[in-house]
C-alpha cells in the first residue's frame, strides 16, 4: 500500500493496536464521490459503506428508516461498549466537489470534514480492530454507527440517532466524528427555533403614516429579543448565545404597506441555561399582534470533565498530536446528534480531525489529521480495554427526554 506522504510521515509506533492494511484517505475519496446530499446518494454511499465493512470481516447491518438506511457495525465483546458515531449525509454542493481530490496537505470535496473524512477513518480503526480482534479478543465491543440524516434540517417524526437509541444500539461513551480540529468537544449550546408571527395595519405606499408596517414593528421585536437577559449571558466556554434571523418574509407590494411579517429565527443558548427560562424570556415578546411558535428544540450536550473516558480520550489525542500542540477540551456552538444518547445518561463528546469550510464551497481536511485521528481512536480503545471494568456499568440509563420537532405555540 502506497500512502501519502502526510499520512507516511505520521509515525506509528506508539500505537499498541497494529494497524491494518485499510486506508483512510482512500476510503474517503470514495465515500465523498457519492452526493449523498439526497435519499438516492445516501442509499447507494451505504450500500457501498456495508459492503466495504463486510469485505474486511466486520458483522454490519441496517435498519430501514422512512426509507433511508440506518447502518450498525460492531466488533469484540465484553463488558465496556464505545460507540463511533458517524453520518453519511451531506449538505447540498456543486458538482465537481463530488470529485475528491488531493494535494501536498489537504483531501477536498464535499463532506471531506464534515464529516466523510473522519468516517472513514472510524472505518478505517474498525478494520484495525477486526485484525486484532482476529488475533486475541478485544475484551470490549465497539460499535459503528452510521446515520443518513443528521444535516436533514426538516422536521421528522424521529431522527436516525434517535430511532437507534431506542433499539438500544448505545454503549457507555460516544465519540461524534464531528470536525473539531483534533480538539475535545465536551460542550455544546441547545437549539430552541421560533417563529415569530407580526401584524401590522394595511395602507397604500405613498401614504405609510395610516398604515403599521409589519416588517418594521418584526425588526424592532427582533432587537427586543437580542436584547432579552438570556441573550446577554457568558460562560467558560461561551461568550454569549447565538441569534440567527434565518428567514423572513412580509409584504405583498412594493405600493403597500405590509400587514403580516414571518421571522424564523434560530437561537442556540448556553448549556447552562434552562430551555424554560429562554421560553419565558421569548414569551414576553408576544405582545398584541404578536406570536411566537416554537418550532424544534434540542437539548444541549454537557460532559463532565472528570469523566473517565473523555480523560483516556484526551489523553491519546495528544500522544499523537502535532508537537506542541496542546488538545484543549471545547465547547462547540453547533448541536450533534450526542445529544440523543445524553439524555439517556450516556456521556457523548465530539472529536473529529482537522480542515475548514464545512458546508461551504471550499471544503477540506488535512491528510495528516486523518492518520492522527485514526490513531487516536486506536489508542484510546486501547486504553478502554486495558482496564474496562472500572468503566463497566457507570452509566444509569434513563428514560429519553419528550421529544419535540413540530411547532408548538409559546403564547
Amino acid at each position: 500500500m502506497t500512502l501519502h506522504p502526510q499520512q507516511a510521515a505520521i509515525p506509528v509506533d506508539t500505537c499498541a493496536i497494529t494497524l491494518s492494511a485499510a486506508d483512510e484517505l482512500q476510503l474517503a475519496q470514495r465515500l465523498i464521490g457519492f452526493d449523498s446530499s439526497h435519499p438516492e446518494g445516501i442509499r447507494a454511499c451505504t450500500d457501498f459503506a456495508l459492503g466495504w465493512l463486510e469485505g474486511h470481516e466486520i458483522r454490519a447491518r441496517t435498519f430501514d428508516l422512512e426509507g433511508l438506511p440506518v447502518l450498525d457495525a460492531t466488533v469484540g465483546e465484553g463488558p465496556v461498549t464505545v460507540v463511533l458515531h458517524a453520518h453519511l449525509d451531506v449538505v447540498p454542493g456543486k458538482k465537481e466537489q463530488y470529485i475528491p481530490h488531493v494535494d501536498d496537505e489537504f483531501l477536498w470535496g464535499r463532506g471531506s470534514y464534515d464529516m466523510k473524512g473522519a468516517t472513514a477513518a472510524m472505518f478505517a480503526v474498525m478494520a484495525d480492530l477486526a485484525l486484532a480482534h482476529a488475533a486475541a479478543p478485544l475484551g470490549i465491543r465497539v460499535r459503528l454507527l452510521c446515520v443518513p440524516d443528521e444535516e436533514d434540517d426538516k422536521p421528522k417524526d424521529i431522527r436516525g440517532t434517535e430511532a437507534a437509541v431506542q433499539r438500544g444500539l448505545i454503549g457507555d461513551f460516544v465519540v461524534c466524528g464531528e470536525p473539531t480540529d483534533l480538539h475535545v468537544g465536551i460542550q455544546a449550546k441547545g437549539v430552541l427555533d421560533v417563529r415569530i408571527d407580526v401584524e401590522g395595519r394595511g395602507a397604500h405606499g405613498a401614504t405609510p403614516w395610516l398604515g403599521v408596517n409589519a416588517i418594521e414593528r418584526a425588526m424592532d421585536i427582533f432587537d427586543a429579543l437580542k436584547r432579552l437577559p438570556f441573550a446577554q449571558a457568558s460562560s467558560r466556554f461561551y461568550e454569549r448565545p447565538s441569534i440567527n434571523l434565518g428567514r423572513i418574509s412580509g409584504g405583498d407590494r412594493i405600493n403597500q404597506v405590509p400587514d403580516k411579517c414571518t421571522m424564523d429565527v434560530d437561537i442556540r443558548f448556553l448549556p447552562e441555561q434552562p430551555v424554560e427560562q429562554v421560553r419565558e424570556e421569548l414569551m414576553s415578546l408576544a405582545l398584541p399582534g404578536c406570536r411566537v411558535t416554537e418550532m424544534f428544540r434540542r437539548p444541549p450536550a454537557k460532559v463532565s470533565v472528570s469523566d473517565p473516558f473523555l480523560q483516556l480520550l484526551r489523553t491519546s489525542a495528544q500522544l499523537h498530536a502535532q508537537p506542541g500542540t496542546e488538545v484543549e477540551l471545547v465547547g462547540r456552538d453547533g448541536t450533534n446528534d450526542g445529544t440523543y444518547f445524553l439524555q439517556r445518561g450516556i456521556p457523548s463528546v465530539e472529536f473529529g480531525p482537522t480542515g475548514s469550510g464545512h458546508h461551504g464551497p471550499k471544503e477540506k481536511v488535512t491528510i495528516a489529521s486523518l492518520r492522527q485521528y485514526r490513531l487516536a481512536l486506536l489508542s484510546f480503545l486501547d486504553a478502554v480495554r486495558a482496564d474496562p471494568e472500572p468503566l463497566a456499568g457507570r452509566v444509569q440509563h434513563r428514560p429519553q427526554d419528550e421529544h419535540r420537532d413540530g411547532p408548538r405555540s409559546l403564547v
